[in-house]
């Protein structure tokens, strides 16, 4: 049926118009009865036939300033096209349009927390009610604005202009509205229609002041300055508010760079124990960049605006749409994190892990990501930290196996039984979980400590050019625990979506993502894909990513150099590269 490639064409044609649940029956029947008894390289090839990436708009793409109809989580609207926006933009502009509106009619206004990070409130008398409804009324007339009326008799009034990209994939709307609380009178009180984080009743007299932005929540730039109008109370500092800063580290390499795999061929050639142990310590498909970083780069500008800093570590390789002159962003080299520790250069993820905390200026407090983790919505720090500053972990249903460690296990599984064994020698516990594939809260000053404390596993781990038996997982796995049963973390919920872009069952799982946007983070991992189906993930990433991230962040060049280029040369010598062999398993 879709061997053809017209007949594969013609195919998606017809999905793509065929209602949303009748698709995913489809899909969902195939991948149960079909696609098992395929040969395993047509398996991703057939379910993305059977699952295209649904076009949010057929045809040519909107222009800006068009308002066109939409689909969005909470059904059809009228949205504006624009080119460039994010959520913290748009929720920005719908706060101003109406205060600025309120003070022009001389209501008396003032701010206060909203009730979820991705919307702003302000609070009127209701005794203005009829002059308040006619001024909203009057504003969102203009550009495709709408009024929704919520609380108790209708005495929250959510503003929104909804805005969209061209292709109408991503819709910003109701979710980030300016939402106008009619207080009323009791005695000698204002009281509020609906609870809020700091006080629902609050006096008459309670004085007038102005504060910046973040005071009245954390989904913004932590140096927003910009001063809204509010009463007292609510500027001040409630117990729960996280105000140290936070950084993000990423790790990131092209495989596909001809110096690079140079690099990589001659270290073999050093390290021949490499190919003994299991095949995905040298599988391309751990290097292969498919610009997931960019699409990550793209959400975290989006979902995280209260970042301070984003750090990029590479082995001298900056891909080329990167901006190097954002203030924000500082390119960071092997040989800077490793000085005169461990080999370079290296390919063992492992290896960098245990460096990252040495990155010059780094935050106490940051995230590590991997390129292909995404935040994949709005989210604030409390995900990650406490507002004491502790870290917060997620543990994976999978389990680490309780075998010893053999010859035949997969490096990841390796490294996992050794910070199994160093925990239950420090502590007498025995971990028994993995941790999924989120951002990981972590803290230089643990990472500092963890280092110290196992001095032999890390230093070995950082000499390893290749992952290596010995290894141990400092940043995804053993600081979780360390820190826990130190007192420095403690457990996280998250809702986290992970995909094997070799699974044909992710096509359904992403399209149902991009219908939904209901998960907090993705991870799309490529673990020991076949050539055949390199493809196939490359076209399933390209339909997907820019559908659900359609706009560009300020880390990239409107026009990019070439495809990847030297990163700033380090300021610290490394050691020379020395050969490593492997060791009995323990």
């Amino acid at each position: 049926m879709v061997r053809r490639k017209d007949d594969g064409v013609t195919l998606r044609r017809i999905l793509r118009r065929t209602p949303w649940p009748i698709r995913r029956r489809i899909a969902q029947a195939a991948g149960s009865r079909i696609l098992p008894r395929m040969a395993p390289e047509r398996r991703l090839r057939v379910a993305r036939a059977l699952m295209p990436i649904e076009p949010a708009r057929h045809g040519r793409p909107a222009s800006a300033g068009q308002a066109i109809r939409v689909r969005s989580a909470r059904g059809r609207l009228s949205a504006r096209v624009v080119t460039a926006t994010s959520p913290a933009d748009v929720r920005r502009a719908n706060l101003d349009r109406v205060a600025e509106a309120l003070e022009l009619a001389g209501v008396d206004w003032f701010r206060l927390p909203a009730p979820t990070p991705g919307c702003t409130a302000v609070g009127v008398p209701e005794s203005d009610r009829d002059l308040v409804v006619r001024i909203l009324a009057g504003i969102a007339e203009r550009d495709q604005g709408m009024i929704r009326r919520s609380g108790p008799e209708g005495r929250v009034l959510a503003v929104f202009w909804p805005v969209t990209d061209p292709g109408g994939s991503l819709v910003l709307g109701p979710e980030h509205a300016c939402e106008v609380e009619l207080w009323r009178v009791d005695g000698d009180r204002l009281v509020a229609p609906r609870p809020n984080p700091i006080a629902d009743r609050i006096p008459l007299a309670e004085p007038m002041v102005a504060a910046p932005e973040p005071v009245f929540g954390a989904f913004c730039s932590p140096d927003d300055s910009t001063v809204y109008r509010t009463r007292r109370v609510f500027a001040t500092i409630d117990p729960d508010r996280i105000d140290f800063p936070i950084d993000v580290v990423y790790t990131w390499v092209d495989g596909g760079d001809p110096a690079w795999r140079r690099r990589k061929e001659r270290a073999l050639a050093d390290n021949p124990w490499v190919r003994e142990i299991n095949g995905q310590a040298v599988n391309d498909s751990r290097w292969t960049s498919r610009d997931e970083l960019r699409f990550s780069m793209r959400a975290l500008h989006a979902f995280a605006p209260w970042v301070r800093h984003v750090y990029l570590v590479t082995d001298d390789q900056v891909p080329g749409w990167l901006d190097l002159g954002h203030p924000r962003l500082t390119v960071v080299g092997h040989r800077e994190i490793f000085g005169d520790t461990g080999a370079l250069p290296t390919f063992n993820s492992q290896a960098i892990e245990s460096r990252v905390h040495r990155i010059p200026g780094l935050a106490e407090h940051f995230l590590y990501l991997n390129d292909d983790v995404i935040l994949a919505r709005p989210v604030t720090p409390d995900l990650f930290f406490t507002a004491g500053g502790l870290t917060k972990f997620f543990p994976s249903p999978s389990l680490v196996d309780l075998s010893p460690r053999e010859p035949g296990d997969r490096p990841a599984d390796s490294a996992a039984k050794n910070n199994r064994r160093l925990i239950r020698e420090t502590f007498g516990r025995v971990l028994t979980r993995k941790m999924m594939h989120t951002p990981h809260p972590s803290r230089r000053s643990v990472l500092a400590e963890i280092e110290a404390r196992f001095a032999e596993p890390v230093r070995s781990t950082a000499e390893h050019q290749f992952r290596h038996p010995d290894d141990v997982s400092v940043l995804s796995s053993l600081q979780q625990y360390y820190a826990y049963l130190t007192g420095q973390a403690t457990p996280g919920t998250i809702r986290h979506r992970y995909t094997d872009l070799a699974d044909p069952g992710t096509p359904l799982k992403l399209a149902t993502l991009l219908r939904r946007r209901d998960v907090d983070t993705l991870c799309l991992n490529d673990v020991d894909s076949p050539d055949a189906a390199l493809d196939e993930q490359e076209a399933l990433l390209a339909d997907f990513l820019p559908a659900y991230l359609p706009f560009p962040s300020p880390f990239e060049l409107r026009e990019p150099r070439a495809a990847t280029t030297p990163a700033p040369p380090a300021r610290q010598p490394h050691r020379p590269v020395r050969t490593v062999a492997l060791p009995p398993v323990a």
